[in-house]
């Protein structure tokens, strides 16, 4: 079982796949932006095991929250999730956090087998 972060702002996503990885029996928590994201990342001193993101959403994206939390904590993974095949290019930079970015939308399958991909890449 892991510590998983899910950020999103599309509370029907957010929701879909809090359930998902809940069900596969990881431990959950939600945040609907990246600001929200990078202070439950504070709290929590950076400990979950994956850090699940929207790129694009209010406030704060996926991007600037992947940097700030990266710069706190260099050891936090992020999978990154976007609807915008522009979106993806912006993720490049960050290849030495970013473990992958998953094309939205996904099923409750992929966004789960995803997940486990990154959980056992650094496993």
């Amino acid at each position: 079982m892991a510590k998983l972060l899910i950020v999103e702002d599309d509370e029907s996503v957010r929701t879909l796949a809090a359930r998902a990885l809940e069900r596969a029996g990881h431990m959950i928590d939600i945040a609907a932006d990246g600001a929200q994201g990078l202070a439950l990342i504070r709290a929590a001193r950076g400990s979950y095991d994956l850090v699940v993101s929207d790129i694009r959403m209010p406030e704060m994206d996926g991007i600037q929250m992947a940097k700030a939390a990266a710069s706190l904590f260099p050891a936090m993974k992020i999978l990154l999730m976007t609807g915008y095949a522009d979106q993806r290019e912006r993720a490049e930079e960050l290849n030495s956090v970013i473990v992958d970015v998953v094309q939205k939308p996904f099923t409750l399958a992929e966004i789960r087998a995803r997940v486990e991909q990154a959980l056992a890449c650094f496993a």
